[in-house]
């Protein structure tokens, strides 16, 4: 087979022994060919990372005008917040967004990868649950492909990614300045890069202070309000009260903040409180909570503008890490007015 150009479906029979008539059949979903041989040529076309002849026309010419966003979760403000900022930029410059959710599970994100292979001009993708060594596998090598928040240690791909560390390190040193010394955490899913980043600032910011690290007040959590209703609610049955609450998200300081109404504990004047991201909902809140702001919308425009630089240069240059600068939004949930 050729080492260098577009694999083509004539590559794939010949790998699979078979005729380019079944391999068509195949690709069209014909009954006519038996389970093993539609297998076995499924499998040898992902190996060969092979793309139908109509959608390669369209990428060799650029006619697909699509480009492909791949998040862990389209519910929450968060994401409706990224999907806005990159589908309104992929407008501005006449393209479409075709967006898909991997719902946290790697076998999902391998399908939606191989869905939009040969159906994108370029691919944005937010997962946890991925690496760049896995992606470079399995996608087409002039694909341009930008991680949003997700490990590149190998440096394979573009990425763009919140300082997560920075802005968590930022809010706890807030809350210390305040005078609290029992400050407690709502963390993020495990294995999430985003939630172990954060966890880490918190950590060391603890360390590098007059507060004592209590690791009974590092509270499970997994990104969503309810988690952050219950994580509170675990906290006070145990006879555990910290003075301030950081939470790693601002959906699980939303819950958070329920929980702590409905057990009759006000909100900053007994427990201060505090989120990461500053979703728009957040300036609304009553109290208004404190946040540490990421510019969400900000962050779809500029994989958007990553990705479709990307698309331009035909792939053709040297991958870029990126990292957002995290920045604090102060307002009343941690005792400051809503000014501040």
């Amino acid at each position: 087979m050729p080492q260098r150009g577009r694999v083509t479906i004539h590559d794939v029979a010949r790998r699979a022994n078979v005729s380019v008539a079944t391999i068509s059949r195949v690709l069209n979903n014909s009954t006519l060919v038996a389970k093993e041989t539609r297998d076995k040529i499924q499998r040898i076309a992902n190996e060969l990372k092979f793309v139908p002849n109509a959608s390669a026309r369209g990428l060799s010419i650029r006619r697909s005008e699509m480009i492909g966003l791949l998040l862990p979760d389209m519910f929450g403000e968060f994401f409706s917040e990224v999907i806005r900022g990159a589908d309104q930029t992929a407008q501005e410059n006449n393209y479409h967004l075709l967006v898909s959710s991997s719902h946290n599970n790697r076998e999902e994100i391998e399908a939606a990868i191989r869905l939009m292979r040969g159906r994108v001009d370029g691919l944005v993708i937010m997962s946890p649950h991925t690496d760049s060594r896995t992606l470079s596998k399995n996608l087409p090598h002039d694909l341009p492909v930008v991680l949003l928040n997700c490990s590149n240690k190998d440096h394979y791909f573009d990425s763009l990614n919140i300082d997560n560390y920075g802005g968590a390190y930022q809010m706890v040193r807030h809350l210390l300045e305040h005078g609290h010394r029992s400050i407690a955490i709502i963390k993020g899913t495990e294995h999430n890069l985003d939630a172990e980043e954060r966890l880490d600032g918190y950590r060391n910011a603890l360390l590098k202070s007059p507060a004592t690290s209590d690791p009974s007040l590092e509270l499970p959590g997994n990104f969503t309000d309810s988690a952050g209703y219950d994580a509170v609610r675990t906290m006070l049955s145990n006879g555990r009260r910290a003075t301030a609450i950081f939470a790693s998200n601002d959906s699980m300081a939303i819950g958070a903040l329920s929980a702590l109404r409905d057990a009759g504990i006000q909100v900053p004047g007994e427990i201060a409180l505090a989120g990461f991201d500053d979703i728009p909902t957040a300036a609304y809140l009553t109290p208004s909570l404190t946040s540490v702001r990421t510019d969400i919308n900000n962050l779809g425009a500029m994989a958007m503008r990553q990705i479709l630089s990307g698309v331009k240069n035909k792939n053709n240059h040297k991958p870029e890490a990126r990292v957002l600068p995290a920045l604090l939004s102060i307002r009343e949930s941690c005792g400051c007015g809503r000014n501040s």
